[in-house]
């Protein structure tokens, strides 16, 4: 899965760098930061639905379309796969980090 993202990354940023015509990739690139990440929420939004209405198949593609969206945003923003790795790296190696969260009395 790492070599299809890395791909899709290569593939976002030359799309960023020589738009072509048609391309909804140069659309949103064009349209900016706002659309992009109104695309990021929708998408998100759409994946917890399809996810919620177990729906293996649909969950696979809107989670599909979200990664494409995430990979837009992080071109945008010069945010490299291995910026996100390295915060996963980092991540993996803390343990007992789990919060405490916070719970309200929903019988008051």
């Amino acid at each position: 899965m790492q070599n299809e993202l890395q791909k899709l990354y290569a593939t976002i940023l030359d799309r960023k760098g020589n738009p072509a015509e048609g391309s909804y990739t140069g659309y949103l690139f064009a349209q900016g930061l706002d659309k992009i990440l109104k695309k990021c929420g929708e998408e998100c939004a759409e994946t917890i639905i399809a996810a919620k209405n177990g729906d293996k198949a649909e969950t696979v593609l809107e989670i599909s379309d979200l990664l494409f969206h995430l990979h837009v945003l992080m071109v945008q923003m010069k945010i490299t796969p291995e910026d996100i790795a390295a915060e996963l790296t980092k991540r993996a190696e803390k343990s007992g980090n789990l919060k405490q969260f916070h719970t309200t009395d929903k019988n008051t």
